[in-house]
């Protein structure tokens, strides 16, 4: 679990909400349910219009990623290959069979399959660098969701301060109704603007740095893979693959 992004939550909060109760605000001023509705729902509601539902589903998914991100580390998937290089050159490529068929990492066991197929080191290349690239525009595209929503819903949040300030302009005959109903107005630019930059922005970008990081991962698998069946020496294939450590 990535205790990290509660932490960074938690301390946003902290900070917006014990700054208000410093200027001598309240809490419960803050909670209002109309401008929530207008906010939440009217972003929702134009995201879900922008895309199509496999891409809404997908980023659902994705969402989770933000407490218990997908495991991923080029130490260990360095160490990975060679160990295959080594099997490769001790045993030929049908001795990785076994190991295909243990692996729990898909595009790691396609790879290894392609080898034990016996696929030429440019057919290798070309089918999982294809994989590579359907699969992260997959990925950046649930990304975009959330970034969409931290682009409406600030400009709802105006929307609901609007529709808010319009009610209270029916009631000015009652002089008491102004103050609590033009705060009331401005708590969805609140609701609006917070959203996006506490979680819909910073969503949106950390799922960005897992992809990326899951990019740079495949790619060096793939570098480890076309060099197995390239032929290439253990040692030459570490040395190649190093410098994805220091990227």
């Amino acid at each position: 679990m990535d205790l990290l992004s509660i932490f960074g939550v938690l301390i946003a909060l902290v900070a917006i909400i014990g700054g208000n109760l410093l200027e001598g605000g309240d809490v419960s001023a803050l909670l209002n349910l109309p401008a929530a509705l207008i906010v939440i729902g009217g972003t929702f509601g134009a995201t879900v219009l922008q895309n199509s539902a496999g891409v809404m589903l997908h980023s659902f998914r994705q969402a989770l990623w933000i407490l218990l991100p997908p495991y991923f580390n080029l130490q260990d998937g360095m160490e990975k290959i060679i160990g295959w290089s080594m099997v490769a050159r001790k045993e030929g490529l049908l001795g990785l069979e076994a190991i295909a068929e243990q692996e729990a990492d898909t595009f790691s066991r396609k790879g290894l399959q392609l080898l034990v197929d016996g696929a030429e080191a440019e057919v290798i290349r070309s089918v999982m660098e294809l994989d590579l690239s359907i699969q992260e525009e997959r990925d950046l595209s649930g990304a975009k969701v959330y970034e969409a929503m931290g682009g409406y819903a600030p400009t709802l949040g105006i929307l609901g301060a609007v529709l808010g300030l319009i009610h209270v302009m029916g009631h000015l005959e009652d002089p008491a109704m102004l103050g609590p109903g033009i705060a009331t107005a401005f708590v969805a630019t609140v609701y609006g603007v917070g959203l996006a930059n506490l979680f819909y922005f910073p969503i949106a970008n950390k799922l960005k740095a897992i992809v990326s990081g899951q990019a740079t991962y495949r790619e060096m698998l793939i570098e480890g893979v076309v060099a197995i069946a390239e032929g290439e020496n253990p040692k030459f294939i570490e040395l190649k693959l190093k410098g994805y450590l220091t990227s």
